[in-house]
C-alpha cells in the first residue's frame, strides 16, 4: 500500500501569522504593556473593553490574554505557547476560551444562555468569554449583560471587542477598563509585512509590499490579505498611476484628462463610489504630506511623490476638492448614474469657471490677482503720491501754477497739457463792487475777481471794506491726499494717470454712457452732479470725448467742473478721458400753441439777435439759485456755519 501524506489545508497570511504572545502584537506598546504588567503582578480587571479600527489586533490581543491567564508556564507575563493550555486555545479547542459573535447572537436568550453558564467551572484557572462586536448586542442584552458584567463569578473574566464604542452603552463602558487599538503606521506595517513575506518565503518586491501598506490603511488583517492576493496572482495590479492622472489633471486644470482617467478607471471595474473613495484618500495623503508629514500612511518614495504632486496642486485646491468629492459621494447614494455625480464635481474643480461656489470664486480670483500683480500699472493715489515727493518746494504763487508743478513732476513720458482756462463769471452772478475805504488802496484784478460763495454773502454788505488780504499760497497737502479744496481747480486726470493710458483702450460712446449712468455720476459732489445730470455724452473718437449740454450758460457752468468729472472718468476707465463739453446740437421740437410760456424757446430771436435767449436767461437764473442752495448746504458742517449757530444774530462779513 501507498504511503498517503496528509495534506495540510491552506491558510491564509492573517490567520498563519496571527500573533501568539504580547511581543508580537505590532503597533499596539500601551495595550500590551499595561495587560502584561496586570498579568504579571495579578491584577488583572474582571472586564476589558476593546475597541479600535478592524484589524487592529483586538481578538488576537484577547486570546493572548486567555493563555496568559491559563499558561502554567509564565515569563514575565507572556504565555510560553507550549504547555497544554497554549496549544489547546490556538487551536480553539479549550473549554477556558468562550467566544461569542454578537452580531449573529445579540438577542436577550443569548445573554440570558452566556450568563446561566458563566458561573460553571472550566479545567483551566480562568475562564474568559470573549464577545466579538458587542455594539450590535439590543438593549434588552445589554441589560441583561450588566449584572453579570459587574459582578462575575471569580474565576471569569470578560473581554467585549468593538469597532464603534460609541455604540456601547455607557452602562457596559463604566463596568470595564477601556482599551482603544490604534491603526498601525505606514513604517510598522511595512516592517510587518517584509517579514511576513520572509518567513512565508513569498516571491513578491517591495512594490507588492508598497502597494499592500496602502490599501491596507492602516489595517494589518487588510495588508496582509492583500499581500496574499498579490502573491497568488504573481502581478501588482496598482490603480495608483490612473489615481495620479486624476489629481494631475486637476493641478494643470485638464477637464478632458481627468474625465478619460475615470473612464479608464470605471472600465476597468471600480465603481464610482470607491473611486471617489480611493482619490479623497489619496488627496488625503498628499494633503498630510504637505502640512503634516508624520501623519502620512504611505512610506519610501512614494511620500515624496505626493508630496511634490500637492504641491502642484495647492492647499487650497486639496480642501476644496476633498469637500466637493465627499458631497459628491453623499450624493451617489439616490443618484441614478452615480458616475455622473462624479465628473460633474471634476469639472468643476477642474474648470472653476463653471462653479459658483463662493470657493471657486476665491480660487479665480486668487489666480487673477496673481496673474496682474506684477503688471498692474500705477493707480491715480500712487502718482499723486509720487508728485507729492518728487514737486519743488511751493512757493507764493497761484494755486494753478503750484498744481501745474506738481503735475509736472509726475514722469508722463509726454508733455504736460496746459491747463484749461479758467471760465468767466457769468454776468448776472458778479457782485456789485464795494466802494473802498479812502485810504485803501485800489484793489488790483485778482482782488476784484469773486470768489467761492461771494454770491451767497452779497446779502450783507459792509460799509467799509477793509484792505484786501494778499493771496496766500494754498495748502497742497490735500493734493497728495487724493482731496482738493472746493475754491481750486482739479488737475486734469491726464496729468496724474498717464502710466495707465497705454494699457486701457479709450472706451467708445456706448461705454461711457453705461459708465457714466451705473458708476460715475453716482461718485460726483451735488453740485456737479445737479449740472451734469442734464446733459448726455454724443460722440467719442479714441482721444477726446464730446459732452452735450442743453445752452451755452449750461455749458459755462459744467466747465467749472469738468476737470472732477474727467477725473471720475479717469479712476471708472483706468485712463484720461479728456472732456469737451459742447451745446447739444439736437433739434428742438417746435412747442405748441400757448406753450412757449410755460416751456420757453431755446431758439433766439431774429428780430434780437444781441438779446440774451430766454431759455438761457431762464437757465441762469434756475442754476444761480440751485448753486446757492447747493453752497450753503456744503458748509452747513463748517466752523463758519457751526460759529453762527453759536451765535445768534452775528453776520459774516466779507
Amino acid at each position: 500500500m501507498a504511503d498517503v501524506t496528509e495534506e495540510v489545508p491552506y491558510q491564509s497570511l492573517y490567520r498563519r501569522f496571527r500573533p501568539s504572545t504580547f511581543a508580537e502584537v505590532r503597533g499596539q506598546d500601551h495595550v500590551v504593556l499595561a495587560l502584561r504588567n496586570a498579568v504579571r503582578d495579578g491584577r488583572v480587571a474582571h472586564a476589558y473593553l476593546f475597541s479600535g479600527p478592524r484589524g487592529t489586533g483586538k481578538t488576537s490581543t484577547a486570546r493572548i490574554l486567555a493563555k496568559a491567564l491559563n499558561c502554567t508556564d509564565l515569563h514575565d507575563g507572556e504565555p510560553c505557547g507550549v504547555c497544554p493550555s497554549c496549544v489547546e486555545i490556538t487551536r480553539g479547542t479549550s473549554m477556558d476560551v468562550h467566544e461569542l459573535d454578537a452580531a449573529s447572537n445579540n438577542g436577550v436568550d443569548a445573554m440570558r444562555d452566556l450568563v446561566s453558564r458563566a458561573a460553571l467551572g472550566s479545567p483551566g484557572r480562568q475562564k474568559v468569554y470573549i464577545v466579538d462586536e458587542v455594539h450590535m448586542l439590543s438593549t434588552a442584552a445589554s441589560n441583561a449583560l450588566l449584572k453579570t458584567l459587574e459582578e462575575p463569578p471569580a474565576h471569569v473574566v470578560f473581554v467585549l471587542a468593538t469597532t464603534d464604542p460609541q455604540k456601547v452603552l455607557p452602562t457596559i463602558r463604566s463596568r470595564t477598563q477601556h482599551f482603544e487599538f490604534r491603526l498601525l503606521g505606514p513604517d510598522t506595517l511595512s516592517a510587518l509585512l517584509a517579514q511576513v513575506r520572509d518567513d512565508a518565503h513569498l516571491d513578491v518586491g517591495d512594490e507588492a509590499l508598497d502597494l499592500a501598506v496602502r490599501r491596507g490603511r492602516g489595517s494589518a488583517r487588510d495588508a496582509l490579505s492583500i499581500l496574499d492576493q498579490v502573491a497568488a496572482s504573481d502581478t501588482v495590479d496598482d490603480d495608483l498611476p490612473e489615481l495620479d492622472e486624476v489629481v494631475e489633471a486637476l493641478a494643470e486644470r485638464d477637464v478632458e484628462r481627468a474625465l478619460v482617467a475615470v473612464a479608464h478607471l470605471t472600465s476597468a471595474g471600480f465603481s464610482p463610489q470607491q473611486l471617489t473613495v480611493d482619490l479623497v484618500d489619496h488627496l488625503r495623503q498628499g494633503f498630510l504630506a504637505l502640512v503634516a508629514p508624520d501623519l502620512v500612511t504611505v512610506a519610501g518614495a512614494e511620500r515624496d511623490v505626493l508630496a511634490a504632486q500637492a504641491g502642484r496642486v495647492g492647499i487650497a485646491t486639496l480642501v476644496r476638492a476633498m469637500e466637493d468629492l465627499g458631497r459628491a459621494q453623499i450624493g451617489m447614494r439616490d443618484a441614478p448614474d452615480p458616475r455622473v455625480n462624479l465628473e460633474v464635481a471634476l469639472v468643476r474643480l477642474a474648470h472653476p469657471e463653471a462653479d459658483d461656489s463662493p470657493a471657486a470664486l476665491l480660487a479665480r480670483i486668487e489666480r487673477l490677482e496673481q496673474t496682474a500683480g506684477s503688471t498692474a500699472p500705477p493707480t491715480r493715489a500712487a502718482a499723486v503720491d509720487a508728485a507729492a515727493t518728487t514737486a519743488p518746494p511751493a512757493t507764493p504763487s497761484s494755486t494753478g501754477a503750484a498744481l501745474a508743478a506738481r503735475a509736472a513732476a509726475v514722469p508722463t513720458g509726454r508733455p504736460a497739457p496746459e491747463p484749461p482756462p479758467e471760465p468767466e463769471p457769468p454776468r448776472d452772478e458778479v457782485p456789485e463792487p464795494v466802494p473802498p475805504a479812502p485810504d485803501a488802496p485800489t484793489p488790483g484784478p485778482a482782488a476784484s475777481r469773486p470768489t467761492v460763495g461771494a454770491h451767497r454773502r452779497r446779502a450783507a454788505p459792509v460799509a467799509d471794506a477793509p484792505e484786501a488780504p494778499q493771496a496766500e499760497t494754498p495748502d497742497l497737502a490735500p493734493v497728495a491726499e487724493g482731496v482738493l479744496p472746493p475754491s481750486e481747480p482739479i488737475p486734469h486726470p491726464s496729468e496724474v494717470s498717464a502710466p495707465a493710458a497705454s494699457s486701457a483702450p479709450f472706451p467708445t460712446r456706448d461705454q461711457l454712457v453705461q459708465a457714466w449712468g451705473d458708476q460715475v455720476i453716482g461718485r460726483l459732489r451735488p453740485k456737479a452732479k445737479a449740472l451734469f445730470q442734464a446733459g448726455r455724452f454724443v460722440g467719442a473718437d479714441g482721444t477726446r470725448a464730446e459732452f452735450g449740454l442743453p445752452n451755452e450758460i449750461h455749458r459755462n457752468r459744467c466747465e467749472e467742473m469738468r476737470p472732477e468729472v474727467e477725473a471720475a472718468l479717469a479712476d471708472q476707465f483706468g485712463r484720461p478721458i479728456p472732456l469737451t463739453l459742447v451745446v447739444d446740437g439736437a433739434p428742438t421740437p417746435t412747442p405748441a400753441p400757448g406753450a412757449a410760456d410755460d416751456e420757453g424757446d431755446d431758439r433766439p430771436d431774429p428780430a434780437a439777435p444781441s438779446a440774451v435767449r430766454p431759455s438761457e436767461a431762464d437757465a441762469d437764473e434756475d442754476l444761480s439759485a440751485f448753486d446757492d442752495d447747493l453752497e450753503v448746504a456744503e458748509i452747513d458742517n463748517s466752523a463758519e456755519a457751526r460759529l453762527l449757530q453759536a451765535f445768534p444774530g452775528a453776520e459774516e462779513v466779507v
